[in-house]
């Protein structure tokens, strides 16, 4: 790599460090640590939601699928849009003025809780279960991403990248928390849109235009031309669930949490979903693209592993040393955003949801932020050893996108329908909650093991449908919720 790469991915990587801790100066509490106090602008709020949600599989992991597989992949691209955009509209307000008068709620399974007066504490703790077994497959997802930045870049050992990777991410979010891991966000967010639009411009003008990109693919293979080659109804349904998942992932929902008011919703809306429209048109174009313009050194073969390296290989061939530099930081960037936003959301599950719950209910805010920090540590570690199995030198390591499909499958069966209910639907009981979450969360896990006819659908499909079900008909059967918890909901929603 070219000195001037390594001093500019250099200079980013002291900059996110410096956040952290100035960051770490502005946090006095646990509130300040795992929300920031609920004190987001919409455009720090928007651009960390969206930065935080695509991790590394945006700049690699999508544009890997697109250059393995061709326009069919598409389809993950319209899932998730659609989605984004119905979490933004319905949730969002919702979420944030529900949460602040159910107790002032701080994290999901605090919100859980308070919501439905659970006295005891069982929605909380398997709540918080559930956020540290998929969040550790997430964050090893991030981690396998860096890894791959870090080798590719720097010539290093698969595991010598991982743990330089690490130790950067970690480093921060033990810092600065919250507020670090927003504007580190909002920052790395302004780099991944820049980066997503400014490489397949320039790869595209390289090829010769847009009709010149087409015919070569369609020279390598005419199936990928097609949006519906190889497609099933059950493909195409389990690429568009993606969305299904956006209205239970932890991380961008404690966003909506964390804005200064309701007002700055529909500012945040319009930010958040440009944003998302152009990265995921970037990263879908760069892996159509590469198609073409590696079109006489092939980087797969059937390896998907290999293939998710295709953006890496433009930064290298398509610009001069300092701006491959920047566009090296910007893969970091989308790496970082996500694992940082992962550790903290579980570290804040095991302060405020077990150790605050179970075992020193009169923890002073400074031991509770301290307990959050050392989670970091812990919860990373545990990632750490699953990345190292990811290798990609293994022959049947995940891909990147395997790794996030799990989590995201996890989050959005388990916590999807419960976030939803509760925030439109004044009849539902803790009861239809609890056991709605545990169908949703064993559903994932054991449906991810079959496979064959139907059980190839998608994971979250039949985890979120049977947890609805679940949620409506033990509700309808349980008692009527309390007048205190009714009332409760109804000066939530006058909010809005």
């Amino acid at each position: 790599m070219e000195p001037a790469t390594i001093v500019t991915f250099i200079v980013y990587l002291i900059g996110m460090l410096l956040i952290g801790v100035i960051s770490y100066r502005l946090t006095s509490n646990l509130s300040d640590y795992v929300l920031g106090g609920r004190s987001l602008g919409p455009g720090v709020a928007a651009l960390s939601a969206g930065a935080s949600d695509m991790s590394s599989w945006l700049l690699l992991g999508l544009p890997g699928a697109m250059y393995a597989a061709g326009m069919n992949q598409i389809w993950i691209g319209v899932g998730l849009s659609i989605g984004a955009y119905l979490n933004w509209q319905f949730v969002a307000k919702r979420l944030r003025s529900y949460t602040e008068v159910a107790n002032d709620s701080i994290t999901v399974p605090d919100y859980f809780e308070n919501r439905f007066r659970d006295k005891s504490k069982l929605l909380r703790v398997i709540s918080a279960l559930v956020i540290l077994v998929f969040f550790t497959f997430y964050t090893s997802s991030g981690l396998v991403g860096g890894a791959l930045l870090f080798q590719e870049s720097f010539g290093m050992t698969y595991n010598q990248a991982l743990l330089i990777g690490a130790v950067v991410i970690i480093s921060y979010t033990f810092l600065g928390g919250f507020l670090a891991v927003s504007w580190t966000d909002f920052i790395q967010g302004i780099l991944m849109f820049l980066a997503l639009v400014i490489v397949p411009i320039v790869a595209l003008n390289k090829i010769g235009g847009w009709n010149e990109t087409v015919n070569k693919v369609g020279s390598v293979d005419p199936a990928y031309l097609d949006v519906m080659s190889g497609m099933t109804v059950i493909s195409i349904i389990s690429l568009l669930a993606w969305g299904l998942g956006y209205f239970g992932q932890p991380h961008i929902i404690t966003r909506f949490m964390a804005l200064r008011s309701v007002k700055d919703v529909p500012k945040a809306r319009l930010i958040g979903m440009t944003w998302m429209i152009v990265g995921l048109f970037g990263a879908i174009f760069t892996g159509f693209i590469g198609i073409a313009y590696f079109i006489n050194e092939p980087l797969i073969v059937g390896n998907i592993n290999d293939s998710e390296k295709v953006f890496l290989l433009f930064t290298d061939v398509l610009f001069n040393p300092w701006v491959s530099g920047i566009l090296l930081a910007a893969i970091l960037s989308a790496i970082m955003s996500t694992i940082d936003s992962q550790l903290l959301v579980s570290s804040s599950a095991l302060a405020e949801d077990f150790y605050k719950a179970l075992l020193r209910k009169d923890a002073s805010q400074q031991e509770l932020v301290w307990v959050g920090r050392f989670g970091v540590i812990a919860i990373a570690i545990v990632a750490i050893i699953l990345a190292m199995q990811a290798n990609p030198a293994n022959e049947n390591a995940s891909s990147i996108l395997d790794l996030v499909s799990y989590a995201w499958g996890g989050f959005g069966g388990a916590f999807g329908p419960i976030i939803l209910l509760s925030l439109f639907w004044k009849r539902m009981t803790r009861n239809g909650a609890l056991l709605g979450m545990i169908v949703g969360a064993v559903t994932v896990v054991v449906w991810k093991q079959l496979e064959g006819g139907l059980f190839d659908v998608y994971e979250i499909v039949p985890a979120f449908i049977l947890n609805v079900i679940v949620i409506i008909v033990v509700s309808l059967i349980d008692k009527e919720p309390s007048a205190e918890i009714q009332e409760e909901f109804d000066k939530a929603r006058a909010i809005n």
